[in-house]
């Protein structure tokens, strides 16, 4: 297979093998950008959970210290002065059964869904259709509230999404390339030491085993965990 130029120029600029300090992470993801959009910037990481065991499902959010740099649209199911509330914060979309009936028909285009208790019952019905695009509300996550203009606020602000998948790996979205790389460093900061902050009391050992990150079409760099600290 001939190797392209991009290519053979990102193999001349890392070590795949090697664990590189956090700015030096950063700086070379920043050095490989050859796409002509501005690409978001993504973390991988490893952790040593079974998340069949609900205390190491690990499931939490939490505010980035300067966004994703994504747009996010956000869709409130609530009724009454609740749908004022969340026009008020900035919700793209509000309503209730028009909206469920919208979903039926498989309606998606929307990132984040926020959903008062009330209404969980018949949005509950259609997890076969949210559940697989990760657009289920849920409590944990802090889409299931009575405070919907906080969860849309938040939603806005770039509040990220930490969950555990089946094997063990959280990816989470962290800037986009555009960022200073001071910016990045502290989202990266911030994600890890809200994964430190709700490490399960059942986990023995080492943790957090591996981290990388990447950009959209760049490659993943492994990041020595120990520098971020």
């Amino acid at each position: 297979m001939k190797m392209t130029k991009n290519n053979k120029s990102i193999r001349e600029k890392f070590d795949r093998m090697k664990c590189y300090p956090i700015d030096e992470a950063v700086t070379l993801i920043q050095d490989m950008q050859f796409a002509k959009f501005d690409e978001s910037i993504d973390l991988a990481i490893n952790l040593d959970v079974d998340p069949r065991h609900a205390e190491e499902n690990i499931r939490v959010t939490t505010p980035l210290p300067h966004g994703t740099g994504k747009e996010v649209s956000v869709l409130v199911l609530a009724s009454g002065q609740k749908e004022k509330e969340a026009l008020e914060a900035g919700a793209d979309y509000v309503g209730n059964k028009e909206y469920l009936e919208k979903i039926k028909s498989g309606w998606t285009d929307i990132d984040k869904i926020v959903a008062t208790p009330d209404l969980m019952g018949e949005l509950g019905k259609l997890g076969r259709i949210l559940g697989p695009k990760g657009l289920m509300p849920n409590p944990k996550s802090g889409t299931v509230t009575m405070d919907v203009a906080k969860a849309v606020k938040d939603l806005k602000a770039g509040q990220v999404e930490l969950r555990v998948e089946k094997t063990g790996i959280v990816h989470v979205p962290c800037g986009k390339l555009s960022f200073g790389k001071d910016e990045i460093i502290e989202n990266i900061r911030k994600i890890y030491d809200t994964l430190i902050k709700h490490r399960p009391a059942s986990v023995k050992g080492q943790y957090l085993e591996k981290m990388s990150v990447s950009s959209t079409m760049g490659p993943g760099i492994k990041i020595d965990h120990s520098s971020i600290r």
